[in-house]
């Protein structure tokens, strides 16, 4: 038998940021990636899959509030739970 508790679903759209509508405490319960056009990108801070787009930092600029700063990439976009 296995303790292993049930992994929610993954959301289209998910934020790691907790001031997001988009974050979902759950998830980051487990380990999750991001593939961005077949490659796995380490750096994503929000995802869209429907609209097929991801949200990195923009190198160590930061806004007033001292949040990072985003630029978005597009293209294909999979989540998924790494084991």
């Amino acid at each position: 038998m296995s303790d292993t508790p049930a992994r929610p679903e993954l959301p289209d759209c998910l934020s790691v940021n907790p001031r997001s509508p988009h974050y979902v405490k759950a998830i980051f319960e487990h380990d999750i990636g991001i593939r961005v056009n077949g490659k796995e990108r380490f750096d994503v801070e929000e995802y869209c899959i429907s609209e097929g787009w991801v949200k990195v930092a923009a190198g160590k600029a930061v806004d007033r509030r001292g949040q990072p700063l985003l630029m978005k990439i597009k293209g294909t976009v999979e989540a998924f739970y790494r084991d």
